[in-house]
């Protein structure tokens, strides 16, 4: 998740970001006060942890090329880097029109470069989303349920507490009741599915997994 994720923000992007508001300290809680880590249960529910397989299998190819891609990339720029920096020390880091001229197109290069990865993990990226999205549509649901079951009428994210004891944490509760609503996902956008756009055809209702072939 990590490798391809990372460069172009692609696959394994960091995930989508799942947060509870935090409540007013005044606020009373009738029955009892728990801490949940909402992105962590996306991210270790039964569904997401396929789904990731499915995506490294399916998109085996591409993320491949991706990384082979990004390895040349970081080779130039690295070369291109240097160059300049020698180029600097030998005006004694004084700029001349030569320079600036230098320095432009190293930052044009970067720029090229990085256009160029996101748009070679666009479709892993996709991918990633539009699983993340399936699972986080019954995101409220499994919470409520795992609450109702703990008994408590008051959940805080762990970013909005100062210390908590590990008992009250109702985490796994979380991912239990997600993997109970949420079996699976697919991993297959519908043709024009972007982020966010709840009301796309095919994006209300999970879709069938895909049969998966492998990616990094």
């Amino acid at each position: 998740m990590k490798t391809i994720v990372k460069a172009a923000a692609l696959v394994l992007a960091p995930m989508t970001a799942l947060a509870l508001t935090a409540v007013p300290a005044a606020a009373q809680s009738k029955a009892g006060i728990a801490v949940a880590d909402l992105q962590r249960a996306v991210g270790t529910s039964a569904a997401y942890t396929a789904a990731r397989t499915q995506i490294q299998t399916t998109y085996k190819p591409q993320i491949d090329a991706f990384n082979t891609r990004k390895t040349a990339i970081d080779a130039d720029l690295k070369t291109k880097g240097d160059a300049l920096q020698a180029a600097l020390r030998a005006a004694n880091n004084k700029p001349t029109p030569a320079l600036e001229t230098q320095y432009q197109q190293f930052q044009q290069s970067q720029q090229t470069a990085q256009a160029e990865l996101q748009q070679m993990g666009q479709p892993i990226a996709l991918a990633n989303a539009y699983v993340e999205e399936q699972i986080a549509a019954r995101l409220s649901d499994a919470l409520k349920t795992a609450m109702t079951k703990a008994k408590v009428d008051l959940v805080l994210s762990p970013e909005a507490t100062v210390s908590y004891q590990p008992a009250v944490d109702i985490t796994d509760e979380v991912v239990t009741e997600l993997n109970a609503l949420v079996p699976s996902v697919g991993i297959t956008p519908p043709a024009g599915w972007q982020p966010g756009r709840q009301g796309q055809a095919g994006a209300a209702a999970p879709a069938t997994p895909a049969q998966a072939p492998k990616s990094r």
